[in-house]
């Protein structure tokens, strides 16, 4: 059964079609989510954008596919926690592992570098994150990063441009 159909279900209060809409795309949401949140509140949140999108189901007018305008609604639910929990405190490096592995100063550097692009992706506004999650770790198209985004090919396009023009001189800085 195509989505579509499940959503036509789902709203007339089929609950199998809306625990088969779940299951089908669950996983992804949580992949998705991951890319905002942490990994212990990626389960949660994802669970709050599918509850999300079935209370909104009536609003679904079907000018995209159910998986673009679920993904929408997960990305605004993420951004939503980020917004709501702030930045969590990074765990601090563990010295004996820096000490007793001779890879201890490598991973420090990666940890750092990290930590430093995740600050700079998290300075950016939501719109130019978005496009730079979906164009470089989701390795989207402009043109699908334009619909998941529910833009222009044109406003994904300046919106990526302006967010990497700011990462890197956020990096370099």
């Amino acid at each position: 059964m195509t989505d579509e159909e499940l959503v036509e279900r789902a709203r007339a209060g089929d609950r199998p079609a809306r625990e088969e809409l779940a299951r089908r795309h669950r996983p992804l949401i949580v992949r998705l989510v991951r890319r905002y949140v942490s990994e212990g509140d990626a389960d949660d949140v994802a669970q709050r954008a599918v509850l999300r999108a079935f209370d909104k189901l009536e609003s679904f007018r079907g000018e995209s596919s159910f998986r673009s305008w679920l993904h929408r609604i997960a990305v605004n639910v993420a951004l939503n926690h980020i917004r709501d929990t702030r930045r969590e405190v990074p765990s601090p490096v563990d010295e004996a592992d820096l000490i007793t592995n001779t890879l201890g100063t490598a991973r420090l550097v990666a940890r750092e570098a990290k930590a430093r692009l995740l600050a700079a992706l998290d300075e950016l506004p939501p719109k130019q994150k978005q496009s730079v999650e979906l164009r470089l770790f989701r390795e989207l198209s402009f043109a699908e990063v334009a619909e998941q985004m529910g833009t222009s090919e044109e406003s994904a396009k300046s919106n990526f441009h302006h967010a990497m023009k700011r990462l890197r001189a956020h990096l370099e800085g």
